[in-house]
């Protein structure tokens, strides 16, 4: 079973601990973006794992290629192109004061990127699932159109394809809705991933759901899901996070998915004294795409994927350095963290 994630990942450059911006002169350095993010995720569970973008050739993107092989994702299909690296800042916040993220990802690479620049016959040799998200759409009307070119190649191989709808406010700046691009794209996904918010401005879907008061009345989310499925036939589930925001960390985490035989709701996590929750989403995905492809029930399945994201918040980076064991010891009730020797 393999599966290829496509779309940009970037340096990350984080202020130190719970500091602001420049408190002090320095900026940690590491890589992260949501499609790369779920490729490490599935190669730490043991699953065949290749990530495709488009990179610049210099000393920066051969380092975050290292990376990537360092956790054992396949990185022979990344196409070189011109343009630079893109980059995020991150702040991290805590108590009343939420993180703040600023791109810088203008004429990146992957934003350059247009249809034509991947041969996708050559990217989807031997690939059973594909994972994009509505971040790489997002970026320009270039990358738009080689998502979707994507998407459409995938199925024509009948690829299974998840897409993490993952909308970003301050990406969408090219002349065009979320809305308008990501229901086009949604014609061609087989898995959803999704938080209300997602839901609403990427789909246009909505219900009396409020995304901002912290508080999620989850008896309104089977018909949210329910009205998804009901717009997109070719759409075989979708799978809806319920983040309760309390504060910058202390956020109350569970998820429900929809498969249109039944309606599942997971356990709910109280997560406090989060360490690093960029990068939650995507470890959600990645869980929910190994356990869907690994013999569990749709229940199981739910309950691996919100356990392996509850963890990632204890885990600084992008990446959700935890493996199978680890996020099954949750799923069972080990969750004290009680030290193990």
């Amino acid at each position: 079973m393999k599966v290829l994630t496509f779309g940009e990942i970037m340096l990350r450059l984080k202020a130190p601990g719970h500091e602001r911006f420049f408190q002090s002169p320095m900026l940690e350095a590491t890589f992260g973006g949501g499609e790369a993010n779920v490729a490490v995720s599935l190669s730490n569970y043991g699953m065949d794992a290749e990530f495709i973008t488009v990179l610049p050739k210099n000393e920066i993107a051969e380092s975050c290629i290292r990376q990537l092989r360092y956790f054992g994702v396949g990185t022979q299909r990344i196409v070189r192109g011109n343009g630079r690296m893109g980059i995020y800042f991150l702040e991290g916040g805590a108590n009343q004061l939420p993180s703040k993220v600023i791109y810088d990802r203008a004429y990146s690479a992957m934003a350059l990127a247009k249809p034509g620049d991947i041969d996708w016959h050559k990217a989807f040799t031997d690939v059973d699932w594909f994972h994009i998200t509505g971040i790489t759409p997002a970026i320009s009307e270039s990358a738009m159109q080689l998502t979707i070119e994507s998407v459409k190649e995938a199925k024509k191989r009948d690829i299974t394809v998840s897409c993490d709808l993952n909308y970003r406010k301050n990406l969408w700046k090219y002349g065009k809705t979320a809305a308008e691009v990501m229901c086009e794209i949604a014609k061609y996904v087989d898995v959803a991933i999704a938080n209300e918010e997602d839901v609403q401005k990427s789909l246009g879907i909505h219900l009396d759901v409020d995304v901002e008061s912290g508080e999620l009345d989850r008896g309104k989310y089977k018909a949210l899901s329910d009205k998804v499925l009901s717009t997109y036939p070719n759409m075989k589930m979708i799978a809806i996070t319920l983040r309760e925001s309390h504060s910058a960390d202390w956020n109350g985490w569970a998820a429900c998915l929809n498969d249109r035989d039944r309606f599942y709701v997971s356990k709910r996590y109280e997560i406090r004294d989060i360490i690093d929750r960029v990068g939650g989403g995507d470890s959600f995905s990645g869980g929910l795409i190994y356990s869907l492809n690994n013999n569990m029930d749709r229940q199981q399945a739910l309950e691996f994927a919100v356990a392996a994201s509850c963890l990632k918040h204890s885990v600084i980076g992008d990446f959700n350095r935890v493996g199978v064991s680890d996020v099954e010891k949750l799923v069972k009730g080990d969750g004290t963290g009680r030290v193990q020797r």
